[in-house]
């Protein structure tokens, strides 16, 4: 049988909540969010056609 490499009170207690945890979820909710209206803007904008073909120039652009 192994043994611990640590004994019981070497390990550190529990780590404490973060507070920023909520303010984070709520930020990229937002984000998602914000990003969801613009595609949804764009696509009534400029068509289907016109949409896809402009979001796949911009991906063959990165690369």
């Amino acid at each position: 049988m192994a043994l611990p490499l640590s004994s019981p009170t070497e390990l550190p207690a529990a780590l404490p909540a973060q507070k920023g945890g909520r303010t984070l979820a709520i930020g990229l909710s937002l984000l998602g969010a914000a990003i969801l209206i613009a595609t949804l803007g764009l696509w009534f904008r400029y068509g289907t056609t016109v949409f896809f073909e402009t979001i796949a120039a911009g991906i063959a652009g990165c690369f």
